[in-house]
């Protein structure tokens, strides 16, 4: 079976969400049921942990400084940059996506070459990027409320109220997000039950 053959049906879901919203959550219960998962995020992290792909450039760029002694991107100090600094982050990003965009592309070829049936791309800032809308067939949306993601996210990395509110106000709104959407999820006082109930009725074809 020829690698078009397995494009034409294989359904390309770009899975995103703001911080907080269960987003990673919805993405391992996808591939509980048989998807393939393309994670951006986890991609990123790959290229600036210690010796990745995009070290060199972002010590060039901004200094030793935003380094770990391991050799890693130094995140809070970076975060704490961006924050102060905007044009810092599209310096950032021109850095990291361009590797992001080649290894998940490589990663979503494997996966259609292999026959799979439903690759998941999950992306943070699918919205944001404006590009990837038309790169996949459906964007699914998980939403809730903004001071929920604050609560999950304070409980969860142990980060102040307005560090929180600092990303989220980095990030797409809710209303720019549901705009675009297809399918939406709203995980709001869920459990992990309900939710799972949820992504097991989404108009997803046997994965």
């Amino acid at each position: 079976m020829t690698a078009h053959t397995h494009a034409a049906r294989t359904l390309r879901l770009g899975l995103t969400g703001g911080i907080g919203s269960g987003k990673s959550s919805v993405a391992a219960m996808l591939v509980k049921r048989g998807a393939v998962l393309v994670d951006a995020d986890a991609i990123a992290r790959s290229v600036t942990a210690a010796h990745g792909l995009a070290i060199p450039a972002i010590a060039d760029t901004f200094g030793p400084d935003f380094l770990t002694p391991e050799g890693a991107l130094d995140r809070e100090r970076m975060r704490a940059h961006v924050f102060s600094d905007p044009s810092a982050k599209q310096r950032l990003e021109g850095i990291i996506h361009p590797l992001v965009s080649l290894e998940t592309k490589r990663q979503a070829q494997a996966a259609l070459d292999a026959g799979h049936r439903t690759v998941v791309f999950d992306v943070p800032l699918l919205i944001e990027s404006g590009r990837w809308r038309s790169q996949v067939d459906r964007v699914l949306v998980v939403d809730c409320l903004v001071e929920t993601q604050i609560q999950r996210v304070m409980a969860r990395n142990n980060f102040s109220r307005d560090t929180v509110e600092k990303i989220i106000a980095s990030q797409a709104t809710r209303e720019q997000r549901l705009a675009a959407a297809d399918w939406v999820i709203y995980n709001d006082a869920l459990s992990l039950q309900a939710l799972d109930q949820l992504v097991a009725a989404l108009p997803i074809q046997p994965l």
